[in-house]
């Protein structure tokens, strides 16, 4: 079958296209609900390429919708099945296929909309579940982007005391202060560092989560710990950085990566639900995180807001 789809052709220029769709034996056919941008697609999209991509690029994977069809080895899924998408598949498309073990079950439950987010959503509450916030810690999030607004959430509803957001965007402040977070700090005028070390009195915080994916938000991170924290690393840096890494040996830093979709796909099948439980439950403000929403005929113009407008937090796109 034939679908309109989005290409990058070149850094920057994205366009849609007519592609023809053949299903494989072990692939599942998919339409598509929505589709967000996710960070490393901003990435990508300025031409900041992971090895394993080249251009033209068929873009797109934080999706998900309804089953239409299934290869003749599927048994996993039938048409009407609703999934989430764990796997690059050039989501932004009217229809797209994905291998079988792309693909997770939406919980009962879950609104169709977030579902169709229910992979950056999941990989954000596993984040913020396992990295290791305590009942009374001082948790700093660095980077108030979709996952960091709900990493924030989330510990803090986990029990944390305090909750530190760093950002440089006053809106996104704005909306972490709204959404339960206990302390603002805007990186772009004032020294993050300094500021979580007088809020603790020179200690430094038990937690800081790394969400924001450059070099100086994360020697930042590891500077605004205390002895002994933890160091939990969410954010992907596609290209070399140099990092003062003394404290992590000198100050016994534990270093946790928590990015769901980097354990085996075993691992993210029985881990998935578990994340997105508190969401279901309504423990987690997700709606309010999606700040545009733009038909597939717009799509460069969704790229353009969620690249360039620092009050983005969520774009997504309906085919």
């Amino acid at each position: 079958m034939q679908t309109k789809a989005a290409v990058l052709t070149a850094p920057g220029n994205l366009e849609i296209t007519t592609r023809e769709l053949e299903l494989g034996e072990d692939e599942v056919l998919v339409k598509c609900h929505l589709t967000g941008i996710c960070g490393s697609d901003k990435s990508i999209y300025k031409g900041d390429l992971p090895p394993n991509i080249t251009l033209p690029f068929y873009i797109g994977h934080e999706s998900g919708g309804t089953v239409i069809a299934v290869g003749s080895k599927v048994r996993e899924y039938k048409p009407g099945d609703r999934v989430m998408v764990f796997n690059w598949c050039n989501a932004f498309a009217e229809y797209y296929k994905v291998p079988v073990t792309g693909l997770q079950p939406a919980p009962a439950g879950l609104d169709p909309d977030i579902a169709a987010l229910g992979e950056p959503v999941a990989c954000a509450m596993y984040s913020a579940l396992t990295c290791g916030a305590q009942l009374g810690d001082t948790v700093v999030v660095y980077g108030m982007g979709f996952a960091g607004q709900i990493i924030a959430q989330a510990v803090k509803a986990m029990g944390a005391y305090r909750v530190i957001a760093v950002d440089v965007a006053p809106g996104k402040l704005e909306l972490a202060k709204k959404l339960g977070s206990d302390i603002i700090i805007n990186a772009a005028l004032e020294d993050p560092v300094q500021a979580v070390l007088d809020l603790t009195d020179g200690v430094g915080a038990d937690v800081v989560v790394e969400a924001a994916g450059s070099e100086k938000s994360m020697n930042q991170a590891t500077a605004m710990l205390k002895h002994n924290g933890i160091l939990a690393l969410y954010s992907w840096i596609t290209q070399p950085v140099t990092l003062n890494i003394g404290r992590w040996h000198d100050d016994a830093l534990e270093i946790r990566t928590t990015c769901l979709v980097h354990h085996t796909r075993e691992q993210r099948y029985i881990w998935t639900p578990w994340a997105l439980r508190p969401v279901i439950q309504g423990q987690i403000d997700v709606r309010s995180l999606i700040t545009h929403e733009f038909q597939l005929d717009r799509i460069a113009e969704a790229f353009a807001v969620a690249v360039q407008d620092p009050g983005a937090i969520k774009v997504v796109v309906r085919p």
